[in-house]
């Protein structure tokens, strides 16, 4: 029997940037609320065997109807979030706590609802080999380090293109892994992180963190008209499903 695999959906934020009166996560996407999107990937992603979701405190109940409405199966919890990522990512950690290290925690950002369950699939093979492991893509833009200038900001690096990533979600890990790191991190009171890869990283920097390949369609829904691309590559997204002479 092989590790037991736990998704967290991480939807603790309120999403300031999209300016709407209520979290991001609950705004309509193709008449469906975008978490609904989002944990739907894991619910037909048979490699995922339990849904955890972390919601603003305010918004459990609206979540719990939607999981309910939309007949999900595999969603065990509704939990609320915390007042920022990592104390969201601690707990999602929390909530497995009775889960062995062996285990397979994967978090996803609640605002990317693109995700495939495909994608999902490739993050639990690939910590057949490795620890902890993100969904990256390409960087298409040249992406350069600045610093203080004479008139303002200066560019003090240009990294080269082929050595960038744009990191995406899923990320995955065994439970030992991130547990530890989360131990150390929150322990250190100069902890800024927003990203649960770096912190594997930034504590446990023996630990190499692999790359799987991820899907510009994976996009994260975060500043006004984001909502109107989602739907255009959902679209999209559906059409090349469809078998030719068939119906979306």
């Amino acid at each position: 029997m092989g590790p037991r695999v736990i998704a967290a959906v991480l939807a603790g934020g309120v999403g300031a940037r999209m300016g709407a009166s209520f979290p991001k996560q609950l705004l309509p996407l193709e008449g469906r609320p975008i978490i609904e999107h989002t944990v739907a990937a894991f619910e037909a992603c048979p490699d995922v065997d339990e849904v955890v979701v972390l919601m603003v405190a305010e918004h459990v109940g609206r979540v719990e109807d939607i999981v309910a409405e939309a007949g999900f199966t595999k969603v065990s919890r509704v939990l609320p979030g915390g007042a920022t990522r990592t104390d969201t990512s601690c707990a999602a950690l929390a909530a497995m706590e009775g889960a062995a290290d062996t285990d397979i925690a994967l978090l996803h950002d609640a605002a990317r609802p693109l995700v495939r369950p495909a994608t999902i699939s490739a993050c639990v093979s690939a910590l057949a080999e490795a620890n902890a492991v993100g969904v990256a893509v390409p960087s298409s833009d040249t992406v350069v380090r600045v610093a203080p200038g004479r008139g303002g900001e200066a560019i003090a690096e240009v990294p080269p293109r082929s050595q960038l990533r744009r990191m995406q979600t899923p990320q995955g890990f065994r439970l030992g892994t991130v547990r530890r790191a989360y131990e150390l991190a929150t322990a250190d009171p100069d902890l800024v992180a927003t990203d649960d890869c770096g912190v594997v990283l930034r504590y446990l920097p023996e630990e190499e963190v692999r790359i799987v390949p991820g899907e510009e369609t994976n996009i994260k829904v975060t500043n006004p008209g984001d909502v109107e691309l989602a739907e255009t590559l959902l679209r999209r997204l559906r059409n090349a499903s469809v078998p030719d002479g068939g119906r979306a």
